[in-house]
C-alpha cells in the first residue's frame, strides 16, 4: 500500500470550500494530524507484517517517509489557501457593508429622474447614470429616450479616455423644457477611426440597501436588485 491511496488532498480543495474561519483553520489542521497519524500507522503496520527474510530496505524506509513529508507540505499549503481565502472573503464582506446607503453605478441602460422642491417653491430634477469605456473613444454620443422611445435629450464627450464616467442630467430636454420625473432609458455609442466601438458599456445608478452573504460570495442587495461585489463599476 502507497501513501497515495491512504492520502487524497488536492492543493485546490482549500479554494472551494464554504466554512468559516475559524472552523476551516481547525478542520485543516485536524486533518494534516489524522493524515500524518494514518501514515505512521501504515509504516508500522508494514514493518509489523515485512518478511524477516527480506526486510524493508533504507531507500523503501526514505521513500516512505519522503512522500510523507510531500503530502504534509501539501496540506500545509491546502491550510495557508483557506487562511487566505477566508480572509479574503472577511475583507470582501466588510468592503460591502461600507457601500449600504450609498450608490454604485452597475450595467444597465436605466434613469429614474427625480424632482424635488425646495421652501422657496423652486422644483430641481436630477438623475445619474454613466459610461464605461474599454477602449478610447474620439467622440461618445448618449441619447435619452422616454417611456416611448422618443430622443429628449443628447449628449456628447469628445476624445474620451478609457475609464468610467458617472454623467448627471437635470431634466432638460433638447427643447429647453422640463422633462417630466420618472424613468428613462438610455443608448451609448462610442466611436473611434470612423468605427463604432462594441465595448462600451452603459451604466445605471443602485442604491446599496444591504449586504448577503453565502456560498455564492458576498451579494448587494439593491434598488435594482442583487449585484456581486464584482459588478459595480463605481461607487459614488
Amino acid at each position: 500500500m502507497t501513501i497515495s491511496s491512504v492520502i487524497d488532498t488536492p492543493v485546490t480543495a482549500a479554494l472551494n470550500t464554504t466554512s468559516n474561519t475559524s472552523s476551516s483553520s481547525t478542520s485543516t489542521s485536524n486533518d494534516i494530524g489524522a493524515d500524518q497519524d494514518k501514515f505512521m500507522k501504515l509504516l508500522v503496520t508494514q514493518l509489523q507484517n515485512q518478511d524477516p527474510l527480506n526486510p524493508m530496505d533504507n531507500a523503501a524506509m526514505t521513500s516512505q517517509l519522503a512522500q510523507l513529508s510531500t503530502v504534509t507540505g501539501i496540506n500545509k499549503v491546502n491550510a495557508t489557501l483557506e487562511s487566505l481565502r477566508t480572509d479574503q472573503a472577511a475583507s470582501q464582506s466588510l468592503t460591502a457593508t461600507n457601500l449600504i446607503g450609498k450608490g454604485v453605478l452597475v450595467a444597465g441602460a436605466g434613469i429614474q429622474l427625480s424632482t424635488s422642491t425646495d421652501d422657496a417653491g423652486k422644483s430641481t430634477s436630477t438623475s445619474v447614470f454613466g459610461v464605461d469605456l474599454a477602449s478610447p473613444a474620439e467622440s461618445v454620443t448618449i441619447s435619452i429616450q422616454d417611456k416611448s422611445g422618443a430622443t429628449v435629450r443628447t449628449m456628447s464627450m469628445k476624445s474620451t479616455d478609457v475609464g468610467t464616467y458617472p454623467i448627471t442630467w437635470d431634466g432638460t430636454t433638447d427643447g429647453k423644457t422640463a422633462a417630466p420625473a420618472g424613468a428613462y432609458t438610455f443608448t451609448v455609442k462610442a466611436v473611434s477611426a470612423g468605427k463604432t466601438l462594441t465595448d462600451s458599456t452603459a451604466l445605471q445608478l443602485a442604491a446599496v440597501a444591504s449586504v448577503s452573504t453565502g456560498s455564492g460570495g458576498v451579494k448587494l442587495n439593491t434598488s435594482l436588485g442583487q449585484f456581486a461585489m464584482s459588478d459595480v463599476k463605481e461607487v459614488l
